[in-house]
């Protein structure tokens, strides 16, 4: 512990707030609120402190801390769970909301559209969802349109675009799909109204629906209207057969959410039922990241939080499977979003329990299947890593393969580099890069030995999985340079392979032909995003460390200024082009410089001679 982060922890304020704990990278780690801060914070290093493995690893890469004070428990709270949705951190219950699961919208216009999205806009538009089934919500959809006059069109469609009559009406209007708002043959506020109607819809509150539409349709009879009258008359009969569908669970017709969680080691699956007038319109369900032994009450507590931090509609009831963490400020939070009393009640027998039985049952074939999925994509390696297998006749199934690539410009500044995919997929923190140390000639086969011997001997040897497949980025000469060393250091047994530029040709140890993938194969894309791989970041380092050099070599003529003043200046203009548009005074302002070397330096770039 740093005598600063000790500072921290002795000036910990006593009000409530939240905390934040960051690893030796800045990276936030754990997010968690406290009554009392100075307290809270505190407990996590005190010695002989016990609360299971997952605490001791938080701590133990604990580097920095982080608090923010709040007036209350609950804006510590809200402002918790808005940082762990924004930060994901590692030790935190995380609700995994896949971006890929779609939302309806409800955009705002003076004449809303309605449509599935899976990119959420703030723009004041309304959204509803997540739908983790999306055949569920295309089925809502089809149901709205179907019931709904609502509009298909993109166009702007505003008071002043409808007086200029800058829209025709379209298909829709003639086959009743639509009212026409664009040639105002539907008033913005009787669209409004029908757009109300929709929210209701996808809410489950048909009633209030049905209800609605049945005084519009006496309205229009009264008027001898007939056939829109009509229309209403048909929309109703659709609703009431669609609720018919529809299977009811309760007889006291009142909106609730039914919570189930399943845990299994590391991982857990959250479920919503959703019931709506007694009938379940629909379930959604999530699986949860960095459970890590924690207390069933707490993971519950997390996922309900993050669940209904941007829930659409939060019902007054809402049926948990056990009591969970912070019951009563969740509880009071819920009522406050939802402008309404909330309860979180445990039922414990009749109906309702066997409600909440029938949502833990859904849960943990969920999460059965999830982790089912998992187990059969560790065993079953992809495609083009068997293709690869069968292409190559290896003994070895290549899981791991690391690249090499070499980049030099004349034997200048050689560099190598490392990068490592597994199971098809890069590897990023396995990814090396060397600065080639012997000589400055272009000599690639040797520079390739070098940069073999050095992965496969020594630290990184020890501190890196062996490779299944060496491949090597050029023809047979580098091929041969990597086969000699892995000779040298004993690790002749690893399979290795070159694969050439020009007519992605591969070559193998004691073949005397360069060996053609078939060009429809994945195993041969997988080596070229290898190999491009290899030199995208072989010539990435090599361009940095030039620029670098070239950099120095400029400042070095520059009498007076040696390399902690050069360092300085690149730091604190970025480049040489920022040395060179400074001023003298800008100059002089750096770490080591005063006027006079200012001048020498402005002076070199700016006066000819």
């Amino acid at each position: 512990m740093t005598p600063e982060f000790k500072q921290k922890l002795e000036n910990l304020s006593r009000k409530p707030g939240v905390y934040l704990f960051k690893d030796k990278t800045g990276k936030v780690i754990y997010v968690g609120k406290a009554k009392i801060l100075r307290n809270r914070v505190r407990s996590y290093f005190n010695k002989g402190r016990t609360e299971g493995i997952k605490t001791f690893r938080l701590v133990t890469r604990i580097n920095d801390l982080e608090t923010i004070v709040t007036d209350s428990e609950m804006e510590a709270l809200i402002l918790e769970m808005n940082l762990i949705k924004e930060y994901k951190p590692r030790y935190n219950v995380n609700l995994k909301d896949d971006k890929s699961f779609p939302y309806i919208r409800v955009t705002k216009e003076e004449f809303p559209r309605i449509f599935p999205t899976r990119k959420i806009v703030k723009d004041g538009s309304r959204y509803f969802g997540p739908y983790t089934d999306v055949r569920q919500m295309r089925g809502l959809l089809k149901h709205i349109n179907k019931i709904f006059s609502i509009r298909s069109c993109r166009f702007p469609i505003t008071a002043e675009s409808v007086a200029k009559k800058k829209h025709k009406i379209c298909l829709d209007y003639h086959i009743k799909k639509c009212d026409g708002p664009c040639e105002g043959l539907v008033s913005q506020a009787e669209y409004g109204r029908m757009i109300d109607q929709v929210v209701n819809f996808i809410n489950g509150r048909d009633k209030l629906v049905v209800s609605a539409l049945t005084d519009n349709m006496r309205v229009l009879a009264a008027k001898q209207r007939f056939e829109e009258a009509a229309r209403m008359r048909d929309r109703i009969k659709f609703i009431e057969n669609f609720q018919y569908k529809q299977k009811i669970i309760t007889d006291d017709q009142k909106d609730r959410d039914v919570v189930a969680v399943a845990v299994e080691d590391e991982s857990a699956c959250g479920m919503i039922f959703k019931i709506r007038a007694g009938k379940i319109i629909g379930r959604s369900h999530f699986f949860l990241d960095g459970v890590m032994q924690d207390a069933f009450s707490d993971v519950l507590s997390s996922f309900v939080k993050q669940y209904y931090l941007k829930a659409d509609f939060i019902p007054r009831e809402i049926y948990l499977p056990d009591e969970m963490t912070e019951q009563e400020q969740v509880q009071l939070w819920l009522s406050e979003m939802a402008q309404q009393s909330v309860q979180l009640l445990v039922p414990q027998k009749g109906e309702k329990a066997r409600l909440v039985t029938m949502a833990n049952k859904n849960a943990t074939l969920l999460l059965q299947e999830m982790m089912l999925r998992k187990t059969r994509l560790k065993e079953k390696p992809p495609h083009a890593v068997a293709a690869l297998q069968r292409d190559l006749f290896l003994d070895k199934l290549p899981r791991r393969i690391e690249a090499f690539d070499i980049s030099n410009i004349q034997g200048t500044d050689p560099v190598a580099s490392l990068v490592c995919f597994v199971d098809g997929v890069a590897k990023k923190s396995d990814y090396r890069k060397f600065k080639i140390r012997s000589g400055d000639t272009p000599d690639d086969f040797r520079m390739m030995n070098e940069a073999i011997t050095r992965r496969y001997s020594g630290s990184l040897s020890k501190s890196m999985p062996w490779p299944d497949l060496i491949l090597i980025d050029g023809g047979k000469g580098q091929l041969n340079a990597a086969v000699e060393a892995l000779k040298m250091i004993g690790k002749e047994d690893i399979a290795v392979i070159s694969l050439a530029k020009r007519l992605d040709e591969v070559f193998m140890p004691g073949e005397t032909e360069s060996y053609y993938l078939p060009r429809t194969s994945s195993a041969l894309k997988l080596v070229q995003k290898l190999r491009d791989e290899s030199h995208r970041f072989a010539i990435t380092f090599h361009r940095s460390l030039r620029r670098k050099r070239t950099t120095a070599s400029e400042l070095e003529k520059i009498s007076g200024v040696g390399p902690a003043k050069r360092k300085a200046l690149i730091k604190f203009f970025g480049s040489v082009d920022g040395i060179r548009q400074a001023s003298r005074d800008d100059i002089a302002l750096v770490d080591g410089m005063n006027q006079k070397l200012a001048k020498l330096v402005w002076e070199y770039f700016n006066v000819a001679g």
